[in-house]
């Protein structure tokens, strides 16, 4: 894979770099910085409204839909000049990089000219109702249902780790409409406006303090049908959609880890001579978000092409995990007895890390994916797949 920059690719770069010099935001807090997430998402949707402003809001969605058209290459370079000012991760990335292409793909004409243009321009924002209780890394196991009511669905569940769900006015939400039929076949995906009666938003309280997660009560909500997406009982392949754009929207993560501040930091609390050990850490640290940035690359260009990638994506959710881990277990280290103190960016960080490991599919599960896909070692056998969701055993 040649890295080097094309005529046209660095034509982009030089744009995309002239723009950012220009309007970039000074002020702009991370989910995990322990900021006030009210007023980091203010942050977030203005940057959005100002990217949408000068044709930046969205480098992949077509020109018909107010996108830029370009390709994976361009948002590979485009996530990269972000990242390099600080802005590379926004808490609008459900809306932009998931429920947007999920919309053009396989939403009505209808639905596309009421929700796309609202989105883009975050005077409307999502989250996700996916995950539940007992349907985590097996999503298809969700038992949220939907029950026909006329022209509408009427909705009951509960729904949890939902990001950000205390502030947005929409919800992607995947609800079983048919118990009767296996769990993959039997499942309907929706456009839920959050404010509808009947709905309970709880944030869960992190060890750092902040409530990014949520979960979300579904007391007989109604749904009306036009805000169903896609065929009826057909959700989870809209569903593959979804979760294909979400592996390419988390690969700026790596954005997370300000290995320059970092490095600051441990050169800073050892007065400028930080011991080998601490050095080796620093270069095994650098070495992991290089190489995850390279593997971010492939699986871009991959889903580019239209290609699943097979353990590319668990491979680097795993290093992320592990590279946020040490990074932050390090700075702690280096910080000393201040690591002790209750606030602070580092201590922050560091106790946001274990989650790492757990959001977007468990490390262990990854971990599972990589000895099918790459090891070629048997599937584990769960005899589930073709028995009707509501003869399956439940706690």
């Amino acid at each position: 894979m040649d890295f080097n920059d094309s005529a046209s690719e660095a034509a982009f770069r030089a744009e995309a770099t002239a723009f950012l010099d220009e309007h970039a935001p000074e002020e702009f807090g991370s989910y995990t910085s322990g900021d006030d997430q009210e007023l980091v998402f203010q942050q977030h949707k203005a940057w959005q409204k100002t990217l949408a402003a000068h044709g930046w809001g969205a480098i992949t969605w077509p020109e018909v839909y107010g996108g830029s058209g370009k390709g994976p290459i361009e948002q590979i370079i485009w996530n990269g000049e972000l990242n390099k000012r600080g802005v590379g991760h926004s808490m609008l990335a459900v809306g932009i990089g998931m429920v947007g292409p999920t919309l053009i793909a396989h939403g009505t004409p209808e639905q596309q000219e009421r929700y796309l243009g609202p989105l883009l321009k975050a005077d409307e924002t999502w989250c996700q109702l996916f995950s539940e209780p007992g349907a985590g890394s097996d999503l298809a196991g969700l038992a949220t249902k939907a029950v026909r009511d006329g022209d509408d669905w009427i909705v009951s569940g509960q729904k949890t780790w939902c990001s950000g769900a205390q502030h947005n006015h929409f919800g992607i939400l995947i609800a079983r409409t048919d118990p009767s039929v296996p769990k993959h076949k039997g499942i309907t995906y929706f456009l839920l406006d959050m404010n509808s009666p009947g709905i309970e938003v709880r944030p869960l309280i992190e060890m750092t303090g902040d409530s990014h997660f949520n979960e979300v009560f579904l007391n007989e909500v109604r749904v009306p049908d036009r805000a169903r997406l896609g065929p009826l009982n057909g959700g989870w392949g809209v569903t593959q959609t979804t979760l294909m754009n979400e592996r390419m929207a988390m690969g700026g993560l790596s954005n997370l880890l300000r290995f320059d501040e970092l490095l600051a930091l441990v050169v800073r609390e050892s007065d400028g001579k930080p011991g080998e050990t601490m050095r080796a850490e620093l270069a095994e640290v650098y070495s992991q978000l290089r190489c995850l940035e390279l593997l971010n690359a492939r699986v871009v260009s991959k889903l580019g092409r239209g290609v699943i990638p097979t353990a590319e994506s668990s491979v680097m959710k795993l290093a992320l995990a592990r590279m946020m881990t040490q990074a932050n277990a390090l700075a702690m280290r280096a910080l000393g007895p201040k690591a002790l103190l209750r606030q602070g960016y580092w201590q922050n960080e560091y106790l946001f890390a274990p989650a790492f490991h757990i959001a977007g599919g468990t490390s262990e599960v990854q971990k599972n994916v990589c000895a099918e896909r790459v090891l070629g070692l048997p599937r584990e056998a769960t005899g589930d797949r073709d028995t009707p969701f509501d003869q399956l055993a439940r706690s």
